[in-house]
């Protein structure tokens, strides 16, 4: 059977599948309003559209959250960029050729967030981005990467400053895979701040790392600290604190952290799950925090980008807090 198409309405379609892989389509960029936010907080922005050379039936829009992500396996550790949290800034209409569209949007953000700068000052080893997708006519275009930065909520920050007076350093952070036992999570990872001992620790541990799990009315505090043989052997050593927002903000971390590491050599282990002001020891010893359940640990893994593909994007500045 002949085609019953004229020439113009076959012009069209042309364009039109030209446009499904990206020729002559739509272009989009993504505008943050700050680069700089809280757990918690709210990003906001426009996300501007330009026509392209054809009406484009977009079915939507939606901006996502990516992090770069280490999972541990029998092999080792691999390490890509994996989307977490996503919001929808429109949904389905129609683009004109050549027009000039400005969405702007609002999201929540969650309380878990990582956090990635600390007194303006980057941290080593952590890299976040928004994702703009673009759906038209059943393809989608995952678009470029917009780094923000996630500054620490004051509970937080109070947590921080007390590494800092008992003379930590700052290692490195970075993203595990999995889930802590006993804390109730909502993201598939969780966040290690690494930190190398002050002279006064030295002798009893390698590092220490710390975790926050926050939510709108609490924060969750896990100390893990590797400890050095010696007379109650290496290891680690899990202290965990669950407290208010309102009550890390007046708590004495400096003696609290204090008193925790002083354990570890008086004792030989640290309480799992400390109380401020309660300093009793439940001997606790593990490879790790986090236990992966395989199912999601898989479903992460397959859509991972991999590690080579995020130094592209996620360029290294040199910063170090």
């Amino acid at each position: 059977m002949l085609s019953t198409l004229d020439s113009e309405e076959e012009n069209v379609i042309f364009k039109r599948m030209l446009g499904a892989l990206g020729v002559g389509g739509p272009s989009v960029d993504t505008v943050l309003s700050t680069r700089s936010v809280q757990p918690g907080g709210l990003l906001s922005g426009e996300v501007k559209l330009k026509g392209g050379d054809f009406d484009a039936e977009i079915e939507h829009i939606t901006l996502g959250l990516v992090a770069r992500v280490e999972l541990e396996h029998d092999g080792g550790e691999v390490g890509g960029l994996d989307e977490f949290f996503r919001s929808e800034v429109s949904g389905p209409f129609t683009l004109r050729k050549g027009e000039e569209r400005v969405l702007p949007f609002q999201f929540g953000l969650p309380y878990e967030l990582p956090i990635s700068e600390v007194g303006g000052k980057p941290l080593k080893g952590m890299a976040l981005g928004v994702r703009t997708e673009l759906a038209i006519a059943k393809a989608v275009d995952k678009g470029d990467l917009d780094p923000f930065a996630v500054a620490p909520l004051p509970s937080q920050e109070r947590v921080l400053q007390a590494f800092g007076q008992l003379g930590f350093h700052f290692k490195s952070a970075d993203l595990e895979v999995g889930r802590i036992h006993g804390v109730r999570q909502q993201l598939p990872f969780y966040q290690e701040i690494e930190f190398y001992p002050s002279p006064q620790y030295s002798a009893t541990i390698n590092e220490v790392e710390l975790t926050f799990v926050a939510d709108a009315d609490r924060l969750v505090v896990v100390l893990e600290a590797d400890k050095r043989a010696g007379r109650y052997g290496g290891g680690d050593a899990i202290g965990r604190f669950d407290l208010s927002h309102e009550q890390a903000l007046q708590l004495d971390w400096a003696s609290e952290i204090g008193r925790w590491l002083s354990g570890l050599s008086q004792y030989g282990f640290a309480g799992h799950g400390h109380e401020p002001g309660h300093h009793g020891h439940h001997g606790h010893h593990g490879s790790g925090l986090g236990t992966v359940a395989a199912a999601g640990a898989v479903g992460l893994v397959g859509g991972m980008m991999a590690a080579e593909a995020v130094e592209e994007i996620f360029e290294d500045d040199g910063g170090d807090w």
